[in-house]
């Protein structure tokens, strides 16, 4: 019988006190940055998952720091290259947002198979790299907790 992914996932926005966030380029999608990202595995809560896929492409231990649930989700259309991997019939996803603040740029071990590179970059230059409007949104959320901006950009210009 196959195993179906389940339409709930975390991001996670890493990002340091002055703003320098963690993006990295998917090794399936080069040239496609993003957060941390996956979905609920079995029984998880969104928390449990966002602390999981954050070791698993970071090597970081959420214990180590606070992981802080945003409280906020977003629900996007899973891209049809993407359907098979849910249930017959799922479109749409609903995505948990979550920050983890470390105090400095980390070095941080990326998994090979899920991720080519990482660079630390201010969080505006961030919004401009990462692919998916729901990313743009957390890092929009980001700038609001700090009473900043993204005024030059759209989330409509992602996909």
């Amino acid at each position: 019988m196959k195993t179906y992914k389940t339409p709930v996932s975390a991001l996670v926005l890493i990002y340091t006190p002055d703003l320098q966030v963690l993006i990295m380029e998917r090794a399936d999608k080069a040239g496609y940055w993003q957060s941390v990202t996956g979905s609920v595995e079995g029984d998880e809560t969104p928390q449990q998952a966002a602390a999981r896929e954050l070791a698993e492409e970071t090597g970081l231990d959420a214990t180590q720091y606070t992981l802080e649930n945003w409280k906020v989700s977003n629900v996007y259309e899973i891209y049809p290259h993407w359907r098979h991997r849910y249930a017959p019939g799922v479109t749409e996803n609903r995505e948990h947002l979550f920050g983890l603040m470390l105090p400095s740029a980390l070095p941080v071990k990326l998994a090979p198979n899920e991720h080519l590179q990482y660079q630390w970059v201010d969080w505006r230059e961030a919004a401009k790299r990462v692919f998916s409007w729901t990313n743009v949104d957390a890092l929009r959320r980001l700038g609001e907790r700090h009473q900043l901006t993204l005024e030059d950009l759209t989330l409509e210009n992602k996909e």
